[in-house]
């Protein structure tokens, strides 16, 4: 009896079922790793529009309120809600300036916070 050469169809199979799964798990792997990159763009979006709230302030040296200060902008397309507050600190000539953004407007969860000081002008 002669030796075959080449594969039997079962080998053909459980190879063809092998590559099948590694290719599974690699698109997977890649579109947890696009919904990673998608929420890291939008946290450092949403960073950005808390630092410019900030900037703005100070720039236009304006002393924060004790409360809640809200209003929207357009950046990269998108419309961010930013909200922004003063905070009493030891010191009555500095407050702690606490910035919030959000992507939508009842999120409970700020995508960025930011806190800097301000000294009275």
């Amino acid at each position: 009896m002669r030796r075959q050469k080449g594969m039997t169809l079962v080998e053909v199979l459980v190879a063809l079922s092998v590559f099948a799964l590694a290719g599974v798990a690699v698109l997977q792997t890649t579109a947890r790793q696009a919904s990673s990159l998608s929420r890291l763009e939008e946290k450092t979006f949403a960073s950005w529009v808390a630092e410019n709230q900030q900037v703005r302030l100070r720039l236009e040296q304006q002393w924060p309120e004790a409360t809640w200060v809200k209003g929207e902008t357009v950046f990269a397309g998108v419309r961010w809600y930013w909200r922004w507050q003063g905070v009493e600190t030891g010191d009555p000539q500095v407050r702690a300036l606490d910035v919030e953004v959000r992507r939508h407007k009842e999120a409970f969860a700020a995508d960025a916070s930011l806190r800097s000081y301000v000294v009275k002008p």
